[in-house]
């Protein structure tokens, strides 16, 4: 007689890239009381590092160092793009990775530390120049998220086979920042309007893995790569609403 063919919730265990020892289940396994315990924590924590964002902000923006902070970095503008993909990059990296929940809360506060800083230039411009924008761009950005949100929880549908594209994608991206740099070309509302729907499939992809594969420790590193993802959809919807001021 053959082995017995093991159940769904089990394959996805063996082969899930988030495990995290071998005692960490994936909250997908868990009963109903516990899911719904981890997918809240996660939520929480992702609201917190955003309001933690807004408020870092505030304060360097009250402070006087929004102007130096912005005019270091608004000469480097492709580098600031490049740098906003790669420490998304490395927090997906660290979200699969981390192995304490002491070491996903430095991750998340250092990921949010940075997006604090790359965020000052564009929001010192939309400030100055564009009033309403920040608001704007902050509303389109929740809705976004809420709806691709909802998609994920209603159909339940895996959104792994997303992986592939948002690699090709963020590797073309790369290669257009690389290249805008070299040639001296600006890249405009074009490739923001991409960046934005290349955030948004990290969005499907990173609530289908809160649902299916993240350990049910992990739920500082859910919070992490989903704030990613959020971070890069507000940041090119902000400069939408910027170049449609102009």
């Amino acid at each position: 007689m053959g082995h017995p063919k093991p159940s769904r919730e089990i394959e996805d265990f063996m082969n899930n890239p988030y495990q995290q020892g071998a005692f960490a289940r994936p909250a997908a396994t868990l009963a109903v009381d516990a899911r719904a315990r981890f997918i809240m924590r996660t939520y929480t924590h992702l609201i917190g590092a955003i309001f933690a964002f807004a408020a870092l902000e505030v304060a360097i923006f009250q402070s006087g160092l929004a102007l130096p902070i912005a005019q270091a970095l608004s000469g480097n503008w492709m580098l600031v793009f490049g740098a906003m993909m790669l420490t998304g990059w490395g927090a997906t990296h660290f979200a699969q990775s981390a192995k304490s929940v002491v070491a996903q809360y430095f991750g998340l506060g250092m990921y949010v530390l940075m997006q604090v800083i790359i965020f000052v230039p564009l929001l010192y411009i939309a400030n100055a120049s564009a009033p309403g924008a920040i608001e704007s761009a902050a509303m389109v950005t929740t809705l976004g998220f809420a709806g691709l949100t909802a998609v994920a929880f209603v159909t339940r549908k895996d959104f792994s086979f997303l992986k592939g594209i948002m690699f090709w994608g963020f590797i073309m991206a790369m290669v257009a920042i690389v290249a805008s740099m070299i040639f001296g070309f600006h890249l405009g509302t074009f490739f923001s309007v991409a960046m934005v729907g290349l955030a948004g499939a990290a969005i499907l992809y990173d609530t289908s893995n809160v649902l299916r594969h993240y350990p049910e420790n992990a739920h500082v590193a859910a919070a992490l790569a989903l704030f990613a993802s959020v971070a890069m959809m507000f940041y090119y919807v902000l400069r939408i609403f910027i170049s449609s001021r102009d």
